[in-house]
């Protein structure tokens, strides 16, 4: 994901870029002499890869921009700005080129691990001591505790709900169990209601059912020994495979699911959301976002209408039931960023910038002087389940690292397909863990 330069670089520039096939071989970061001053003040330039490609993360960024260069004079950053279901294999792309991206949008985990292995990113542990303390959950962005990404944004995954389709067939509370939830898909479907919503063809969203088994079946001991060996002999990674299985057996989700994708398009599955064709959807702290994009009139559900609930607990499983699945984004500065990158991404996960980014984007912010800017009432929700679980469990695609969390990823889409057994599950990603070690 390499940016054009730029036909004349100006002092304040925002530079916002196309992504195509033929930009890969653009340079990315410089640093010079600023042009017009005769090569007395050095300059220098960020190229910038987010995913804010929608209102009102837009403007919000473009702002974030503004801001910083009133301070940084010296400074030019430009933005490149793609969609997210791409951006990872563009990232991956983009970072083998000589000349990468300078702050790039950051999941952390394995995936950022196998960036590190590379020699892909700066080390940011002596030049962010006094961030990191600030951010929650950011051990997700260190590396054998070494820093190389601060997160802007932390939440759990769980149930964005219609309230409107719940009452319509009489259910008062939200269900805290499995059976509870599986028996309010049974009421919603006997009424003729799409009772679950899901982007299948996307694959990582039915993972997401898979990880949400994962943390209520496995300790914490056993989740972080698999993703430092790769071996998933632990049986509660089969179980959580046989929960799936039950909940699949039970014909939960939408019409359609196979071919849905995720986030695109009224037809998605957080479109079906926003548009009243099904009752709920199990997706991350972001989702709220999304369906605004795709109501009539881009205008976000109130919350008398759009709930959220955490996943509910799994009777009989072993892990903590009050564990979570999340995760959240972050920056990371590549090996050959020019040194004010750290300066920007400190400055973007600063307090007063998290605190707007709360209140004009509708999302949690990971700085905790700053969830004071949410106003939904469903983000704070979100904000309570996180601060109470007694671990946070990274998606496991982004925790095993890229090869094999696709391989779960297409692992679970086979299964949910109908494609294989809880058993075949567990030895394709053992066979793909085994691969890659």
């Amino acid at each position: 994901m390499l940016a054009t330069k730029a036909g004349a670089v100006r002092r304040r520039s925002i530079a916002i870029t196309v992504i195509g096939a033929a930009l890969l071989l653009a340079a990315c970061g410089t640093g010079g002499d600023t042009p017009g001053t005769g090569g007395k003040s050095k300059f220098a330039k960020l190229v910038w890869w987010h995913n804010a490609n929608a209102e009102p993360a837009k403007s919000f960024y473009q702002k974030v921009v503004l801001d910083f260069q009133a301070t940084h004079p010296n400074v030019i950053i430009d933005q490149v700005i793609t969609d997210s279901e791409s951006m990872k294999a563009k990232i991956q792309v983009a970072m083998q080129s000589p000349n990468p991206p300078d702050v790039i949008h950051q999941w952390g985990g394995g995936w950022m691990a196998d960036q590190v292995k590379a020699g892909k990113l700066m080390d940011l542990t002596a030049s962010t001591k006094d961030a990191v303390p600030k951010l929650a959950g950011n051990s997700g962005w260190q590396i054998d505790g070494k820093v190389y990404g601060l997160n802007f944004a932390l939440g759990v995954n769980g149930f964005w709900y219609r309230k409107d389709l719940f009452a319509q067939v009489g259910i008062t509370k939200t269900p805290t169990t499995l059976d509870q939830l599986m028996q309010d898909v049974h009421k919603l479907r006997n009424a003729g209601i799409e009772p679950i919503a899901l982007g299948g063809k996307d694959k990582w969203p039915t993972a997401f059912w898979y990880g949400a088994f994962v943390v209520r079946e496995c300790s914490k001991t056993a989740l972080d020994s698999t993703v430092k060996s790769l071996r998933f002999d632990d049986p509660c990674w089969a179980k959580s495979a046989e929960d799936f299985q039950q909940v699949v057996d039970a014909k939960p989700f939408a019409k359609g699911y196979l071919a849905t994708t995720a986030q695109n398009g009224a037809g998605s599955s957080a479109g079906q959301i926003a548009t009243g064709k099904a009752a709920m959807e199990l997706m991350g702290q972001w989702d709220a976002s999304v369906i605004t994009g795709l109501t009539p009139g881009q205008k976000p559900l109130p919350s008398t209408v759009l709930g959220w609930f955490p996943f509910p607990s799994v009777p009989g499983a072993a892990g903590a039931q009050d564990a979570q699945l999340g995760g959240g984004d972050g920056y990371s500065c590549s090996y050959k960023a020019p040194p004010v990158c750290v300066d920007f991404i400190k400055y973007f996960t600063s307090a007063d910038v998290q605190r707007r980014y709360a209140k004009q984007v509708g999302r949690i912010p990971a700085n905790k002087d700053a969830s004071d800017g949410l106003t939904d009432p469903n983000l704070k929700a979100i904000v309570v389940a996180r601060d109470g679980a007694s671990f946070i469990q990274p998606a496991l695609d982004v925790a095993l690292g890229t090869d094999v969390g696709n391989a779960l990823n297409d692992a679970v889409s086979l299964q949910l397909a109908g494609g294989s057994t809880p058993a075949q599950f567990i030895t394709a990603i053992q066979d793909s863990a085994t691969q890659h070690k």
